[in-house]
């Protein structure tokens, strides 16, 4: 019996409509999905070209023939708050409850690239990450930490190359090999211009200093993934999964492009490019989107951008449960939420995860909701069962559907994207905000008139709940300010000025930035002082207002 007789004898007459849902959770079309699913919806799934097997091109089962049978997945919570402190004691508090992997959140002002005695930090200086603005932090950071055997995640953008090479200076004072040294630098730009608007530069020097980073990583620190291409701040922005994942790769295959254009040669720097992806609420279509992404990517790089390796063809990436799908209102349901969107990752087939905590948009987390948040994962890897089966709903109707439909959506953004001129220039046509603002508002509109159920805030509603909250000591500032004003009176003051006259040189001459960032890391350059050479040589982006 095919689908459409099925529906027609359950629902005679033939003319009537199946029942629709009165709430409309998708996100990939304005219309619900069809109520069942069968071998009907398949037709031209060729399940050798298009499925294969986990660990084979196009990887759309997983890029690991094991998967979590071999490993599990790393769990790698984002962490980061006040001084360096006592993030190094959060950091040590997690690593002893279980975790597997560092992730680092930093405050405001080192994302922007202002030291924390800078007026414009005033009131922010670790409020919402650590507070990092020389090598004497970082240092302080991973105080008891071996960076050869912990691998460290680093959520920052602009000031990224500066950031890491702190970081490594650090490993290399405490005598590391840099070749053991595991990790990943966020350092996606093209984002914070999309979505996040934490950029200092305009997008084509930005992306030169990304670019610096694909030609000095692999020969150096042929271990870490010097970018995390993300989707994650795309999504919590308002964008639909559709949105995300296209926005994404675009600005993955953007930065394969500039590399290209610089002479790189795509096998060497394409294997440590890594991916971030927002885990939302869809159930099932979170599973999709990470299926879809690693076909499109694996395809696009073989047949498009002509790479020969198989690692190149891989998409690996971390993953985060959705923080802006946590309400304050009942934060205990959040727990309940951050499972399913887990467990949606994982089915998906990450890499990592992070996972949110409860308590989310009342403050940073508290240490017992971020343990919970760990123990979330670990309760999915040991009690589940579902580590054991790599890809276990392959071959389901919805599923396989789902995943074709994305990918295609995806592609046709893509594509359009590939028309208007590329990702820089989609930025400066207000493209991408456009986009996103109409998909964000046409998502309050369902909320507000309960097309869209929030348990919790829009339906369900009880009296508030009252939980502890994180708060953030304000001798943080004066901390901070203190231990700037002695890294600043006791460094070499001629290996300093040497060090950001090299940086300036660099960037005057558009050589590659990499080694002049180490030297400023050595020699205690702060992070203002360093942003501050290259907004002289750069010039500060504004955005343009496009409606």
């Amino acid at each position: 019996m095919k689908k459409n007789q099925w529906l027609q004898s359950v629902y005679a007459p033939a003319t009537q409509k199946f029942p629709e849902r009165k709430y409309n959770y998708t996100n990939l079309s304005d219309m619900d999905p069809d109520p069942i699913y069968t071998q009907d919806d398949l037709e031209g799934l060729d399940v050798e070209r298009d499925l294969g097997y986990p660990g084979e091109y196009p990887y759309t089962r997983g890029v690991q023939s094991t998967m979590y049978r071999g490993k599990l997945w790393t769990m790698r919570m984002f962490a980061g708050f006040g001084s360096a402190e006592q993030t190094n004691e959060r950091f040590h508090a997690l690593l002893k409850a279980g975790q597997t992997g560092l992730s680092t959140a930093f405050d405001l002002p080192t994302l922007m690239g202002y030291d924390s005695d800078h007026p414009f930090s005033m009131g922010e200086v670790g409020k919402c990450g650590v507070a990092v603005a020389s090598l004497a932090d970082m240092e302080i950071l991973f105080d008891g930490i071996d960076p050869e055997q912990v691998t460290t995640s680093m959520t920052i953008n602009s000031p990224a190359s500066a950031i890491w090479a702190m970081y490594i200076a650090m490993a290399q004072k405490k005598g590391a090999n840099l070749a053991n040294l595991g990790g990943t630098i966020q350092n996606d730009i093209l984002k914070e211009f999309i979505a996040q608007k934490e950029y200092i530069y305009p997008p084509a020097p930005s992306v030169k200093l990304v670019i610096d980073t694909f030609e000095w990583g692999p020969k150096n620190l042929p271990k870490w993934n010097f970018i995390s291409v993300s989707g994650y701040h795309i999504r919590e922005a308002g964008a639909t999964g559709v949105q995300e994942l296209a926005f994404t790769l675009a600005d993955g295959f953007h930065y394969v492009e500039k590399a290209l254009e610089r002479g790189l040669d795509i096998d060497e720097f394409a294997p440590r490019i890594s991916f971030f992806w927002d885990v939302h609420n869809d159930f099932f279509e979170e599973i999709a989107k990470f299926r879809a992404a690693r076909r499109i990517w694996a395809r696009q790089m073989r047949e498009r951008y002509g790479a020969k390796n198989p690692r190149s063809w891989m998409l690996r990436t971390h993953a985060q449960t959705a923080g802006v799908s946590l309400p304050a209102q009942q934060p205990l349901n959040n727990i309940a939420r951050v499972a399913i969107q887990a467990l949606a990752a994982v089915l998906g087939g990450t890499n990592s995860l992070h996972t949110d905590s409860y308590d989310e948009a009342l403050a940073l987390p508290t240490e017992e909701a971020a343990t919970i948040a760990l123990r979330t994962q670990q309760i999915i890897a040991y009690e589940t069962g579902v580590a054991g089966v790599v890809d276990p709903l392959a071959g389901s109707y919805y599923v396989e559907k789902l995943t074709n439909d994305i990918e295609a959506a995806a592609l046709g953004y893509i594509e359009q994207i590939r028309a208007l001129g590329g990702v820089e220039k989609c930025i400066d046509l207000g493209f991408f905000a456009n986009e996103i603002g109409e998909a964000a508002y046409r998502y309050q509109r369902e909320v507000d008139s309960k097309d869209r159920i929030i348990v919790g805030v829009n339906d369900f509603v009880t009296e508030p709940v009252q939980v502890p909250i994180q708060l953030i000591d304000p001798e943080v500032e004066r901390v901070q300010a203190e231990r700037l004003a002695r890294v600043r009176r006791e460094r070499d003051p001629q290996r300093h000025e040497a060090a950001l006259n090299m940086l300036r040189d660099a960037a005057v001459n558009g050589a590659n930035t990499m080694p002049a960032f180490l030297e400023c890391a050595h020699a205690y350059a702060t992070l203002g002082e360093q942003m501050d050479v290259l907004r002289k040589v750069y010039g500060e982006y504004t955005e343009p207002v496009t409606v």
